[in-house]
């Protein structure tokens, strides 16, 4: 990877837009193994004004979602995906922990591997850390298959 991917190059590969595009950045990314991705939490996330008011935690669901997207990215640029033709799809988690509360101020960064491929079917092993401790990991499961 020459240079990290900005939320520019992120937008190439996935469909997801603001507020449900979790990504900010890709810092590294080897076709075929793995990805290096993040994001920033800050308050102004739509989600904090009922999750919750008083004490704001990031969504455990969301923070898979981030995740998984980050292995979309990856899954494309394995397969070597046509973009206009082909999207990713989530397929299934399985052994998902949540470690920490995810709060404002937080820097989550990912890290996702292959597991497995089969032709377009990734298995993928991902954890999230804030500050070099990990508050979720799951292994998550896509599909690059033809837009509908």
């Amino acid at each position: 990877m020459d240079k990290p991917y900005d939320i520019l190059k992120i937008m190439e590969f996935l469909p997801h837009r603001y507020p449900f595009l979790l990504l900010d950045r890709v810092m590294d990314l080897v076709p075929g193994e793995s990805i290096v991705a993040l994001k920033n939490v800050t308050i102004s996330e739509p989600f904090f004004q009922g999750h919750f008011p008083k004490e704001p935690i990031m969504p455990g669901v969301l923070i898979v979602e981030a995740m998984a997207q980050a292995g979309g990215v990856l899954a494309y640029e394995t397969v070597g995906g046509n973009l206009e033709t082909s999207a990713v799809y989530f397929m299934g988690m399985d052994k998902v922990k949540f470690r920490k509360p995810v709060i404002p101020g937080d820097q989550l960064v990912f890290n996702v591997k292959i597991i497995r491929n089969r032709s377009t079917v990734f298995k993928m092993a991902g954890t999230a850390k804030v500050d070099g401790k990990v508050v979720t990991e799951a292994e998550i499961m896509a599909s690059l298959g033809e837009k509908e």
